[in-house]
């Protein structure tokens, strides 16, 4: 797969306006771009000093057009860029993988040159899908990249596209890549797709030898923000680099299925398939187009480490459980379920 923006005519402006602030951010119809504009608009009423906010979808950009993005990045003037866009189904990047690394891959290196040039912020998110889950125990950011099918292979490529623009570029912008995992928010995941499921169904099958972490878009959003800015939304200097962004814990998707289930329960929603009708089974007996690592359990310690030290507001690390099930409560009280 060769792709490269080394042909494309990139006009950046050798700096940007220090002393006003413009956050772009994209994929705003995602979970997560959901979640930063929930995030964002309730902090902006206690601000004095607003920043200007661009939110940017499919319909405002097409992230596959070089020339597009280019034209959004350079109209900007950003001094943060949050890149919350991404190519992520799985199975159909295995017939796609044009597409899948020209947004995963390319698209967040046209980012990155952009950042690291005007000497901007840019926060990118990547995955659990860039290891190969063969190891025992969790991961660490350093640990080799060995992805297994196109959709991880183009979020691999797009984090080494990222390090190298930062680090060939004279400028003095600053990046994070934050990798999670199992991402629930506004917007369909798996929690939603099983407890619909449970309403409709005897029972369910679901693996239960597939381990991770499942994680809130919403506490995402904010251990982002508060790695890169500051109570205010001003620019905080952190180390450049990959932080994995996991709440505590582990789990296997049979176990967020079952906690799922009696979650939903527990807010009084009535389910024809409650945890007892939930059978786990290997994941060899559901085969999908693309392979999936068995272990993406990833430790969160440098992220931890990195807040506590400068993060104006300490933001926690709970249990991943607790999050579920006031995702589900919520989801029963808006009667989305």
């Amino acid at each position: 797969m060769e792709w490269s923006v080394a042909h494309i005519a990139i006009g950046f402006p050798s700096s940007t306006n220090k002393g006003f602030m413009n956050i772009l951010v994209f994929g705003k119809d995602g979970q997560l771009g959901r979640a930063f504009q929930a995030l964002l608009n309730s902090q902006l009423p206690h601000l004095a000093d607003k920043p200007n906010i661009q939110y940017i979808g499919r319909t405002e950009c097409d992230l596959s057009d070089a020339d597009a993005l280019l034209a959004v990045l350079n109209q900007s003037k950003a001094n943060l860029i949050i890149n919350a866009s991404a190519y992520t189904a799985v199975d159909k990047a295995e017939s796609e993988p044009e597409l899948a690394f020209a947004i995963n891959a390319r698209t967040p290196e046209i980012m990155a040159f952009y950042a690291a040039d005007r000497g901007a912020t840019f926060l990118h998110y990547s995955t659990d899908y860039v290891f190969d889950g063969e190891k025992y125990g969790f991961y660490l950011e350093g640990d080799v990249r060995n992805p297994l099918g196109i959709y991880g292979k183009s979020k691999a490529a797009g984090e080494e596209a990222i390090a190298k623009a930062f680090a060939t570029s004279g400028g003095n912008g600053q990046f994070a890549i934050f990798r999670t995992s199992w991402v629930y928010g506004d917007g369909g995941n798996f929690i939603r797709t099983i407890l619909r499921l449970a309403k409709e169904r005897e029972g369910l099958k679901i693996i239960h030898d597939q381990y991770g972490v499942p994680t809130s878009a919403e506490w995402l959003a904010k251990v982002s923000l508060d790695l890169a800015v500051d109570k205010n939304i001003k620019i905080r200097k952190f180390n450049s680099g990959i932080y994995h962004a996991v709440p505590a814990g582990e789990t296997t998707w049979h176990g967020l299925a079952s906690l799922a289930a009696q979650a939903a329960l527990d807010a009084g929603v009535n389910l024809k398939a409650g945890p007892m009708a939930i059978q786990p089974i290997l994941a060899v007996e559901y085969p999908l187009p693309a392979p999936r690592p068995m272990n993406s359990r990833m430790s969160a310690d440098k992220l931890r480490i990195a807040l506590s030290n400068g993060a104006s507001n300490m933001v926690q690390f709970p249990e991943w459980e607790s999050m579920v099930r006031k995702y589900v409560s919520k989801l029963a009280a808006d009667k989305l379920i």
